[in-house]
């Protein structure tokens, strides 16, 4: 088989990569998933999140290598496994970030093109806002970005708490500020889940130059002479299958991007050959600056069933395959915020807030007895580095995952992340919550009496899904892409996801994903 452009994975960046490089009938392109089909109720509807974080089916399940500054414990890391990718299995919060995030890449790339500036019209081009179109967004689009259609009391109460706390009401975290408390726009069409697989690559799969392989596992990018000139895959345990392409496209994002390159021989060659594997490029930034926004959950009991804890799934099911309406409408994490904290280090808020009207703890993998709610709070812009690694040269095995959380020198990412926790138990013992307010669950007896909050980060600190940077873009020569996201010393081959940033942006990484991938499609056809 032959193609012109293959795509390595079908998750937020490759499913538009994949549409707009076949809007070109005569080029031919390949969109390869290890994953399968992403037609499940769980994926359409909603609420069905609450089964995604643990479902083998659709997640890659990783876990990361016991983290020292976390009492060594080992963090659940869910990243979507089907097409969509995570876009088919996250809270579908759709934020973009602050214009600081994009012009500070422009100036760590030396390209323009990654400035708010023209950052901006791409993401209003991609939108479809049931708002209808304004300076911040647009409604011609494909992604369908709504308002709740549902949302708890409590998300009220949290609201009214944020404000009484001191924050700002804001209705729009993409708008003029995104300073505030407030309910997220979510990535939904018609009450629908809208995955980047349902807003770009279902309307397109009947092209008759776009083939989609799913089930079917990369093992590694075929190099000759220093070009990309295919990929060898195996589909279900058959043998492997060698796929000749004209270019190669990496999408496959944080983790599995920078593990591809380095089964194919492309990144620090003294991890290569301890692994066993021939070096093709020695590319030592491939797998490093690894950046995560580490999250923390303050819980509460409730005094009264109003909560998710026990929704009744029958009617809630029905009430919404009927009437698309309900609580199966709700992305769990209705409601939020943005603020800045005492330690804000620059103009852009430090600290984010996502509010679930449920009792959350270890990823909703575990249910603890009783109503309550779940306040998670996340540092924005950590000092932290980690990275990623093999575990060895099998393309089957999951990779050392090291994000090593609050490892920075100064201990800044803790003190912050204190913070958090302090701002969280603050706002949950606002006035507005008293109707509702039982005992305090977490963090307990692991807050010292005089508030110190660093034996519960410590204890139950984890991932809020934002992990970016393990192929950091740059101008410099130990960047692992350059400012178009082609790989340093390979023709042919590039990358196209959230791996690319260099750093993580003010809030969640879908849309900025999005984005990323559309302004690398308008290169990719250029150069067609």
């Amino acid at each position: 088989m032959e193609f012109d452009t293959v795509i390595v994975g079908a998750g937020s960046a490759g499913c538009v990569l994949a549409n707009r490089l076949s809007a070109d009938p005569a080029h031919r392109v390949l969109l390869i998933e290890a994953g399968g089909s992403d037609w499940h109720p769980y994926i359409r509807m909603p609420a069905g999140i609450a089964k995604l974080a643990g479902h083998k089916r659709f997640n890659w399940g990783f876990t990361t290598e016991p983290e020292p500054q976390l009492h060594y414990r080992r963090l659940w890391w869910p990243r979507g496994r089907v097409l969509g990718g995570s876009s088919a299995i996250n809270a579908m919060c759709y934020v973009r970030g602050v214009p600081q995030d994009y012009d500070r890449w422009a100036e760590l790339t030396g390209e323009p093109a990654w400035s708010w500036d023209a950052a901006l019209p791409l993401f209003r081009a991609m939108e479809c806002n049931t708002r209808g179109a304004d300076a911040w967004h647009g409604d011609q689009g494909e992604l369908g970005v709504s308002d709740l259609r549902h949302h708890n009391v409590l998300t009220d109460a949290f609201m009214a708490a944020g404000e009484s706390f001191g924050l700002n009401r804001n209705a729009d975290f993409n708008g003029p500020t995104q300073e505030g408390v407030g309910l997220y726009q979510v990535t939904q069409k018609n009450g629908l889940r809208h995955s980047s697989a349902a807003a770009f690559l279902a309307p397109v799969r009947g092209r008759n130059n776009l083939t989609v392989l799913t089930q079917t596992l990369t093992e590694r990018v075929l190099i000759e002479r220093n070009r990309a000139v295919g990929v060898q895959v195996r589909t279900r345990g058959a043998s492997p299958t060698r796929i000749e392409a004209g270019r190669v496209v990496l999408s496959g994002g944080t983790i599995n991007s920078p593990q591809l390159l380095l089964l194919s021989g492309i990144g620090p060659a003294d991890h290569l050959r301890d692994i066993g594997i021939p070096v093709v490029r020695d590319l030592p930034a491939v797998g490093e600056n690894l950046q995560d926004h580490l999250d923390i959950c303050t819980l509460n009991a409730a005094t009264q069933p109003v909560t998710y804890d026990h929704v009744n799934v029958v009617l809630a099911g029905l009430q919404f395959w009927l009437t698309r309406q309900g609580v199966g409408t709700s992305n769990a994490a209705e409601g939020g915020g943005f603020m800045r904290s005492r330690y804000a280090t620059d103009a852009r808020c430090d600290l984010q807030f996502h509010f679930v009207p449920a009792l959350l703890d270890d990823h909703g993998r575990g249910r603890l007895p009783g109503y309550g709610y779940t306040l998670h709070a996340c540092v924005l812009h950590p000092r932290s580095r980690g990275r990623i690694r093999l575990r060895s040269a099998d393309p089957a095995a999951h990779p050392l995952i090291q994000p090593n959380y609050l490892s920075d020198a100064d201990g800044f990412d803790l003190l912050r992340m204190c913070e958090a926790a302090r701002v969280s138990r603050e706002i949950l013992a606002q006035p507005a919550f008293d109707k509702w307010r039982g005992a305090e669950i977490f963090p307990g007896t692991l807050a010292s009496p005089d508030g110190d909050f660093t034996e519960f980060i410590r204890s139950k600190a984890e991932t809020v899904y934002h992990p970016v940077g393990t192929c950091r873009m740059g101008a410099d020569e130990a960047s692992v892409v350059d400012p178009q996201l082609r790989v340093r010393g390979i023709e042919g081959l590039h990358v196209v996801d959230a791996a690319i940033m260099p750093e993580v942006p003010t809030g969640n990484t879908n849309a900025p994903t999005l984005m990323i991938a559309e302004r690398a499609s308008a290169w990719l056809l250029a150069d067609n």
